[in-house]
């Protein structure tokens, strides 16, 4: 009997309930995945501030009438300008180990950026660098951050089958605060106070913490500006991400220095949440939340977020007083483990940083890219 597949845009009700519920139905019965909240998933893909200036199409594949896969096409005009590229974007692309539906779902999202006039299609991308990105390619039995991304082995298998080559690999590391950085960070936060006079200081509560934002993601926009995928964020885009991000934070994990009167750098960090934002399966009430909020009273580890710090001071050791901070409210609470955020793997200061804790080099996720 002959396989019925079938494509259908998510712009109907209908399919775009199956493109946000798809996910959720793949990874049932994953330990590993950190299913998302709901709610958040679908303000993304229908209010993102950044669709003012992205082009996106949405699809389901189906077979035999049951949704098997789905992907999101995009063209970031703003990244495009920058690069001087005609880059297409894959977004969202979740799929069964399925060679017919994956290249239905492929051949669909890049004929419709053809005809968008792109040359190169690259990803799995958010619409900016703030989105999640990158597609798992090692570290299938390790937890997610949240920042992070989880996908099954097969992903890789069949992105190269198709003719997509590597563009970009992040590393990720879990780290020990062990007795050497904790001593060693003190020493040189220490110096670099004598030196430079700098004064390293947590928001005192979510109120204080919310007023640092702005600033936060103007250092960002300067910090981030040559990195891949990168655009400038502007005042909308602070917003979004301020209220997606900095609402759930806590002031006693994030950290900002200043030169005199000038805020330099800063870190976040979070209790991680991977734990409860599984107990919450997607759905903030009627317990969710409550799962979420336990992660936050006795947290076994600390997810680094974001760190950024002004150009002119990369090389002042800002970062050095941000994770001496780091280390002292970690040791005040009794938490000793630390999950990174993703790092280029050609970032060799930050990963040589790394290098100075116990550590494991344990999940890699990768940007792929082909001509069209």
């Amino acid at each position: 009997m002959q396989e019925k597949y079938e494509i259908k845009s998510a712009d109907d009700a209908k399919v775009f309930k199956d493109f946000i519920n798809f996910p959720y139905l793949l990874y049932k019965d994953n330990q590993y995945w950190i299913p998302p909240i709901k709610s958040d998933e679908k303000k993304m893909w229908r209010k993102h501030p950044a669709l003012k200036f992205v082009d996106l199409k949405k699809w389901v594949v189906y077979w035999k009438g049951r949704p098997v896969g789905r992907i999101a096409a995009a063209v970031n005009h703003k990244y495009n300008e920058k690069t001087g590229q005609k880059y297409g974007r894959i977004v969202g692309l979740e799929t069964y180990n399925d060679q017919k539906g994956f290249q239905l779902l492929m051949d669909t999202a890049i004929d419709w950026l053809k005809q968008k006039g792109m040359e190169k299609v690259h990803g799995p991308l958010g619409f900016t660098n703030l989105d999640t990105q990158g597609m798992l390619i090692e570290g299938f039995e390790e937890l997610p951050s949240i920042a992070s991304v989880y996908h099954l082995p097969y992903y890789k298998t069949l992105m190269k089958k198709y003719g997509f080559v590597k563009e970009n690999d992040w590393v990720e590391f879990h780290l020990k605060l062990t007795e050497e950085p904790v001593k060693k960070g003190d020493r040189g936060a220490k110096l670099l106070k004598r030196r430079f006079g700098y004064e390293v200081f947590s928001p005192k509560n979510k109120k204080e913490l919310q007023s640092y934002a702005e600033v936060a993601f103007d250092i960002l926009n300067q910090a981030f500006a040559h990195l891949p995928y990168v655009i400038e964020l502007d005042d909308e885009l602070k917003n979004y991400y301020k209220q997606k991000y900095f609402n759930v934070l806590d002031p006693k994990y994030t950290f900002f220095v200043k030169d005199k009167d000038k805020i330099v750098g800063f870190l976040i960090a979070i209790p991680s949440l991977s734990e409860g934002m599984k107990k919450a399966n997607g759905k903030l009430f009627p317990f969710g939340w409550y799962h979420i909020m336990q992660s936050f009273k006795h947290p076994k580890c600390i997810d680094t977020l974001l760190t950024g710090v002004v150009p002119e001071y990369d090389s002042k050791g800002v970062a050095v007083m941000l994770f001496d901070a780091l280390h002292k409210a970690m040791q005040a609470n009794g938490v000793e483990d630390i999950e990174t955020t993703g790092v280029f793997e050609d970032n060799h200061n930050v990963i040589a940083n790394w290098k100075n804790y116990e550590h494991v080099q344990h999940k890699r996720r990768r940007t792929w890219i082909k001509d069209i």
